[in-house]
């Protein structure tokens, strides 16, 4: 594949790859550890990711239980998670928080459809923008030593990974509206 060609792929691949990571922190039902990688907790003054503070483990299907290493933060993770946007209250028995997850009930299920919906929607324009960037690019080279020809292929080759892409993007979408809409 030609050199010009490949960094637009790259930055492809991190817009999809970018959508897939916003997808696993959506909830569906089940506890994911994943819900909680935006969390962060003030960790003697550093905000600190909740993932270095103490242990994540799912005990249930629908329960996450977070041991912290030192004793003393149950509290800044409690608080952390209080605020945070993931809608559950955690429960402390001293030693652990316990993160009980409800069934999603369907208005819930559709709302959260329509929300994958549209971060895919979002990855496709960052794709989109990502092609315009490159034919702007390729139509730049017009007058330099490279033919007409070439630009021609050059602006192919680049819609044939938009498409890759955009039906990459679809797929996923598609995945995780059907996992969220499944009881």
């Amino acid at each position: 594949m030609d050199e010009r060609i490949k960094a637009y792929e790259t930055k492809m691949s991190k817009s999809y790859d970018s959508l897939l990571k916003d997808f696993s922190t959506i909830r569906a039902g089940r506890a994911n550890p994943h819900v909680l990688d935006k969390i962060t907790v003030d960790y003697y003054g550093t905000p600190t990711p909740l993932q270095q503070v103490g242990n994540i483990t799912v005990p249930e299907a629908r329960i996450l239980m977070i041991q912290p290493w030192e004793k003393k933060m149950i509290r800044e993770i409690e608080k952390a998670i209080m605020v945070s946007d993931i809608g559950i209250n955690p429960t402390n028995d001293g030693t652990c928080i316990r993160l009980v997850f409800p069934e999603l009930t369907e208005d819930r299920r559709k709302d959260l459809a329509k929300e994958v919906k549209k971060k895919g929607e979002g990855a496709k324009v960052a794709v989109r923008n990502i092609r315009r960037d490159a034919n702007d690019a390729f139509k730049k080279l017009k007058g330099s030593d490279v033919s007409e020809d070439e630009i021609k292929e050059l602006e192919d080759n680049v819609q044939k990974l938009t498409d890759k892409y955009i039906k990459e993007i679809d797929k996923a979408v598609e995945e995780k509206s059907k996992e969220i809409m499944t009881v």
